[in-house]
């Protein structure tokens, strides 16, 4: 594998499918990092996507409760009977929207759930709408399927939220997909009722582009913002929508590789056809451990938010307070998302000029022992991403490192 992360062996070729592609460039800076704190060196990591606290105990009484009982065998192809159906209900409870159990799909995360869908319904040429800054994964599976990816950056001015305007002028008769991302993966912003309707009044005036939401984030929102996914706002869209969410995130169930969606009858079938060649069933226990997750105490998530609340004001305050960077505040998830113009130009202590942002991240690593992930990988520059789900102290050594490695800076 060369440093893009792209395969590269003596006598392989791979798939034109997969030959521009490479490695999760957040993967590739995680792995570098914890490289070099094998090596001795005090890195801080600030790349990984999954929250610091642990599985909610009840859950995994769940899942052990499950294993005592004997489910550990193969289950219904796209989830078991129990969990459709609190995935349903939790529809239907937390999101006023009504998906039956033919309209709901379980996959080994959501990561599967995009591809089984994009698998199932792009044509090669066919394009899917993806504003930018967006979660890595979802311009290569598009890639991957035979789409074409069409990008639209929307910076921090617009509060890296897609605009109308920008949404009718994209579309053209190949398109098949929007993808919306609401809160962020990486920019943590969010789309209220206010933000979503007008796109929405769009996609109701083209009836072949088909409409898919990320609601990963749902629980991690701030400062009373009020969370909605679109079908609740304009159920005509109902029959062209796959909603997709998991229990990773606000379940601290990463590991336990859940994700599931509601959407139309015929493409979550077509859905199941795909994973019954890849995957086949998620994991039973997992499974089991998922209802429990739906169904039991909520109560933890808000103290978990008003942690994450509490970082997120520190590491804000804290990279506006530094020369050369500006943070947005976001409305959720667990992400800054902080420009870097002001230091594009400047030169590091060792001599060495800072052409982009991944130039700057890669002086937080070498100098400062900080790994962050540029802004390039997400599709919009000049910024970088900070994972603010580990410990404060950690956040405020890195804060204090990343500065100060600024300052270094002339």
């Amino acid at each position: 594998m060369n440093a893009q992360g792209k395969i590269e062996e003596a006598g392989f070729t791979p798939a034109s499918r997969i030959a521009a592609i490479g490695v999760s460039k957040i993967l590739q800076i995680g792995a570098r990092a914890n490289a070099m704190k094998k090596d001795g060196l005090p890195v801080i990591i600030l790349g990984a996507g999954e929250p610091d606290f642990d599985t909610p105990d009840n859950v995994k009484a769940a899942a052990k409760a499950a294993i005592d009982r004997g489910e550990t065998k193969y289950t219904a192809l796209d989830g078991t009977p129990a969990l459709k159906k609190a995935i349903s209900e939790k529809f239907r409870r937390e999101n006023n929207v009504d998906y039956a159990i033919d309209e709901v799909t379980v996959a080994t995360g959501a990561k599967q759930i995009l591809f089984n869908a994009f698998m199932a319904s792009v044509n090669p040429g066919d394009e899917v709408i993806i504003p930018t800054p967006y979660w890595t994964s979802y311009s290569d599976i598009v890639e991957i399927c035979g789409g074409v990816p069409v990008l639209i950056p929307c910076d921090a001015e617009a509060g890296f939220r897609l605009k109308a305007e920008q949404l009718e002028k994209a579309i053209t008769p190949k398109t098949r997909w929007v993808l919306l991302n609401s809160p962020s993966n990486p920019s943590g912003a969010a789309y209220g009722e206010e933000d979503y309707r007008p796109l929405l009044e769009v996609l109701l005036r083209h009836p072949h582009v088909w409409l898919m939401v990320d609601d990963m984030y749902e629980h991690i929102v701030y400062d009373g913002f009020r969370f909605v996914t679109p079908v609740a706002i304009e159920p005509r869209l109902k029959s062209r929508t796959l909603t997709i969410n998991g229990v990773s995130k606000a379940y601290a169930m990463t590991g336990w590789r859940i994700g599931y969606a509601g959407g139309p009858k015929a493409l979550i079938k077509a859905m199941a056809v795909i994973q019954s060649q890849a995957t086949s069933c998620p994991s039973s226990v997992s499974q089991a451990a998922s209802v429990e997750a739906l169904t039991g105490p909520q109560d933890f998530l808000k103290e978990r938010q008003a942690s994450f609340q509490h970082r997120r004001d520190l590491v804000v305050a804290a990279l506006n307070a530094i020369p050369g960077l500006a943070c947005r505040t976001p409305e959720g998830a667990f992400y800054t998302f902080s420009g870097c113009a002001g230091v594009i130009g400047k030169t590091t202590p060792k001599g060495k000029r800072i052409e982009a942002d991944s130039d700057f991240t890669d002086y937080l690593l070498e100098d400062a022992n900080v790994a962050v992930v540029p802004g390039s990988a997400f599709g919009l520059s000049p910024y970088f991403r900070i994972s603010y789900a580990t410990s404060e102290a950690e956040l405020r050594e890195a804060l204090t490192r990343i500065a100060e490695a600024c300052v270094r800076l002339s």
